[in-house]
């Protein structure tokens, strides 16, 4: 019998970290100075010229703090993305923006069946954080939005970016600093509540990819900032890749590294990182699959053909309008039949 190959229809996805984008002369964070009108235009230039290099499907961004400011860089990349939400950075009343902290977003040119945005903690996954209490939200709500092909198949993407590793000092309402940042125990404190926070925020945010994944076979993209590379603690609590080892009936509600599913005609690149944190290289934004990526999966759709690392800009110094993070965007297949 003559083997006939499967259709296939392709899907970019991409995430990009863009480093505190906001409107001109909006105040984000107390201590650092708004853009001016010059800063601004050369900031949405360059997140313009990156969106139309990565000419991805669907975009997952985090650090935004206007979504007008979004919408005018994804204007100036040229392309066209009829869906485009920052949720909780709205700039139509009552909204005025992020407040406290920036937010995720997502935009795509494809069909959306679906849009939620996660603030809470599912009951019983909320932890003390020592000095602060009750650790019950996520500081930046993960965005799932359901996409469909033009072929019909559905796909689940999710957004997120986890607590960072800097430090929570304890603070007063005014931002002032409560403690001795120069006593080296108190910095170990604050650099606890920090993984105590993120580890709770990982905990919540594998609960949210259970309740997709048990029970289904719609493929699940889960990209963003984890703010820790992909075999660390937190972000194995979120994906649980390394269940698969033991328990193979896991790998229906594993997620995998993109990065290493890639085909094997990929180029797998030794520059594969996304940050440079005091001269060292790290991949803090990732990009997971379900097994409906896994090409050797009994439940495969499709496969991941390649992933690439955009991340040159994190070599020509520090500037407010690039980012300090590398994007990264993967090219995913699926049957069409």
């Amino acid at each position: 019998m003559q083997y006939i190959p499967p259709n296939y229809a392709t899907l970019f996805v991409a995430t990009c970290n863009l480093l505190n984008l906001a409107n001109p002369h909006r105040v984000f964070y107390e201590n650092q100075d708004p853009y001016d009108e010059r800063e601004y235009e050369r900031k949405i230039d360059w997140i313009g010229e990156r969106i139309r290099a990565l000419n991805a499907d669907v975009l997952a961004v985090q650090e935004v703090w206007d979504e007008n400011a979004l919408r005018a860089a994804i204007a100036r990349s040229g392309l066209r993305y009829d869906f485009v939400a920052v949720p909780g950075a709205e700039n139509t009343p009552p909204h005025n923006g992020a407040q406290g902290t920036p937010r995720v977003g997502i935009a795509t040119r494809l069909q959306v069946d679906r849009v939620q945005s996660f603030v809470d903690f599912p009951p019983g996954f909320g932890v003390e954080v020592p000095g602060l209490g009750p650790h019950t939200r996520f500081e930046r709500p993960p965005l799932l939005v359901t996409l469909r092909m033009k072929h019909g198949q559905q796909v689940h993407v999710l957004t997120a970016h986890l607590k960072s590793k800097r430090p929570k000092f304890l603070q007063d309402a005014q931002g002032n600093s409560l403690e001795d940042r120069e006593d080296r125990k108190v910095g170990v404190m604050a650099s606890l509540r920090s993984l105590v926070m993120r580890g709770a925020e990982a905990a919540a945010l594998r609960c949210i990819v259970l309740d997709l994944l048990q029970g289904t076979n719609t493929p699940l993209v889960v990209m963003g900032d984890f703010n820790d590379d992909p075999h660390s603690v937190t972000t194995q609590l979120v994906a649980a890749t390394s269940e698969v080892a033991y328990d193979k009936a896991a790998r229906d509600v594993a997620l995998f590294n993109a990065y290493e599913m890639q085909g094997e005609s990929a180029l797998k690149k030794d520059v594969a990182y996304s940050h440079i944190h005091q001269g060292f290289p790290a991949v803090l934004d990732q990009v997971f699959v379900s097994e409906e990526f896994v090409a050797t999966s009994r439940n495969s759709l499709g496969d991941v053909r390649r992933v690439d690392y955009f991340n040159d800009h994190l070599h020509e110094g520090r500037d407010r309008s690039r980012s300090d993070h590398g994007f990264v965007r993967a090219l995913l297949r699926l049957r069409t039949d």
